[in-house]
Parts: C-alpha cells; sequence; structure tokens
C-alpha cells in the first residue's frame, strides 16, 4: 500500500504510525499541502488535516482519508472520491480535559501572579505585614462547570470534574436524556442561554461548523457572570473575537484560559494570535494551541491511524469513519 502523509502534523505521526504497522507500506511525508496532489495518483491512504477538491481529482484510487486529529474544518468532505473512507482520531480528551482543570484552578488562585510577587518579596497573602489581608480565594467544590459540546472530551472533564465536587451541567447538538452519574443535565441547544447564566466556569469543547461559529457573540457573553471564567480548547471562531476581548477587557466576565486563536503563524518570526490585543489583559491565560499536545495523545493516534491503514489493506471499514455528506 502507498500512504501519504501531508502537512506538518501528519509527517511528525509517521514514524510512530509506522512502528505500530504490521503490514508492508510504502510511506510517503510531504511537508506543504501544495504538493501533494502530484503525489496522490497511486496512493491507497493519505493521512492529512485537510482535503481539498484538487488532491481529490489527484487521488481518485484513494480507498482512506485518513484525518490525524478530531477537527474536520478543513476537510472538503463532498469532494471525496467514490468509495473513499473517511475518519478522524480523537486521543486528546484526556490531555485537554487536564489542561482545562489546570486552567480552571489558575484561573481561580492566580498562580502566575503569585509568584511574580513573591520573586520581588511581596506577600500576596493573609502573611503580610502591614497591607490588607486579602480576600480568600474560592474552591472549585460546588461551583458550576458548563461544557458546551459533550464528546469525547466533554466526558473526559466531567469524569474529573466531578472529582473536584464541581456541579457539571452540558450542551450538545441533541439533549441525552440519560447523563452520567454527576452531571445534572445534557441539554440540546434551547438550553444554552440557561447554561450561560448559570456557569461559574464554561468549557467550549465543540467543533466548529456553520451552526457552532460565533456561538457566543456579544448578547451571549453577557449574560455570563462577572465572575464566570471561559476556557476555550476548541476553535476559537466559536466566541466572536471582538466580543470577547471587550468582555474581558471591561471585566463583564472574570477572566479566560484561551488555547485556540484567530490567527496561526504562516511563516519564521514572531505571531500575535489574534486581531485584538488579548496580550495586554493580565485575566486571560494564554497557550499556543498546546492542550491537547501530549505523549498518550500521540500515541493514541498513531496506534488508530496504523489499525485503519491494516483495516484498508483488509478491506475493513475503519474505525472513527465520518459520515462525508
Amino acid at each position: 500500500m502507498k500512504i501519504v502523509f501531508a502537512g506538518f502534523f501528519a509527517v511528525r505521526l509517521m514514524e510512530r504510525v509506522q512502528a505500530h504497522l504490521s503490514i508492508p507500506g510504502d510511506m510517503i511525508a510531504i511537508d506543504e499541502e501544495a504538493a501533494v496532489p502530484p503525489r496522490l495518483g497511486d496512493a491507497d491512504v493519505l493521512v492529512s488535516m485537510g482535503f481539498t477538491k484538487a488532491m481529490a481529482e489527484a487521488g481518485s484510487r484513494l480507498r482512506l482519508v485518513q484525518v490525524p486529529g478530531a477537527g474536520l474544518d478543513r476537510i472538503e468532505r463532498a469532494s471525496l472520491p467514490a468509495g473513499a473512507h473517511l475518519a478522524n482520531a480523537y486521543g486528546h480528551e484526556i490531555g485537554i480535559a487536564e489542561y482545562i482543570m489546570g486552567a480552571m484552578l489558575d484561573l481561580t488562585r492566580g498562580y502566575g501572579r503569585l509568584d511574580a510577587s513573591l520573586r520581588h518579596g511581596r506577600w500576596d497573602s493573609q502573611w503580610a505585614v502591614g497591607v490588607p489581608m486579602p480576600p480568600p480565594h474560592p474552591e472549585l467544590a460546588g461551583k458550576t462547570l458548563g461544557i458546551l459540546g459533550f464528546g469525547h472530551i466533554g466526558e473526559a472533564l466531567a469524569r474529573r470534574a466531578r472529582g473536584f465536587d464541581m456541579e457539571v451541567c452540558a450542551i450538545r447538538r441533541q439533549a441525552q436524556a440519560q447523563a452520567p452519574e454527576g452531571v445534572s443535565f445534557i441539554a440540546g441547544p434551547e438550553r444554552l442561554d440557561e447554561v450561560l447564566r448559570r456557569s461559574d466556569y464554561l468549557a467550549i469543547t465543540l467543533s466548529l461548523s456553520p451552526q457552532t461559529r460565533n456561538l457566543l457573540d456579544e448578547r451571549r457573553l453577557g449574560l455570563m457572570r462577572p465572575t464566570a471564567f471561559l476556557v476555550n480548547v476548541a476553535r476559537a471562531e466559536i466566541v466572536e473575537e471582538a466580543a470577547l476581548y471587550r468582555a474581558l477587557a471591561d471585566r463583564r466576565i472574570a477572566g479566560a484560559a484561551l488555547d485556540v486563536w484567530y490567527r496561526y503563524p504562516t511563516s519564521t518570526g514572531p505571531t500575535l494570535p489574534a486581531t485584538q490585543p488579548f496580550h495586554e489583559l493580565d485575566n486571560v491565560i494564554m497557550t499556543p494551541h498546546v492542550s491537547g499536545w501530549t505523549e498518550g495523545m500521540i500515541e493514541a493516534r498513531a496506534a488508530l491511524i496504523a489499525g485503519n491503514i491494516e483495516r484498508t489493506a483488509r478491506g475493513e471499514r475503519p474505525l472513527n469513519e465520518i459520515d462525508p455528506r
């Protein structure tokens, strides 16, 4: 079989996938997507975060388009060649759930601020002499966590939040009558405003789609409590950029941890991740889309991709198959 790994992330998975394969395969790594179509003429499998009409026209023999991540926003599903299967990969839910828990703790307790102060001899605590005692920190216990999107990540997060004695409620595309133990309810979009109003912490784990783009706009952000924190690990465009900046700058919400962005690097050198100056705000934790970048995620995805290549060779359907419609 000929397997093409296209794009930065896919190429860096290639050796690990090969280590899991029990069948021979001719593997080709292509960093630049523009160079992919000429190499697809006799390819059986394409591993890529993106799929275009040009790739489809060049890869008419493709039997599997394997996305090495969960997101499908760069996949032109309608262009999938006849007879080819489309599948994605997870394995990132544990790392992202741990990131969200850590972000909520940091937003609440301000570890970075406390660390910076103490390094200069300032005790921002009850131990300081001659200054007013600071207010005590809130605890996660007893607080409400709203989860927008109750898939693999939402489920993993809910289990961990229950360990912190948090109340959990969730929104997904379709309501779920039977909620897991410790989850108050899993509702459909019709209860989104309610979840925004009652959440002390809001975790966004939704997929980006025409329905979810700018889902949280000025009005919906205005429903959140001024003491609430937002954590976005899904796609930046689910939250309207200017509205989010204004809400944070004006302290209409207490703070945010943002791991996904409105602008990504396209060349070497510094790249600010948004058109709004989030980097000037002291109530925002900024991380460069690394919440799911863990050892466990890499191994889980490599094993799944190798398994789907072997299934394709046997004429079987892949795991995590996606309806191309």
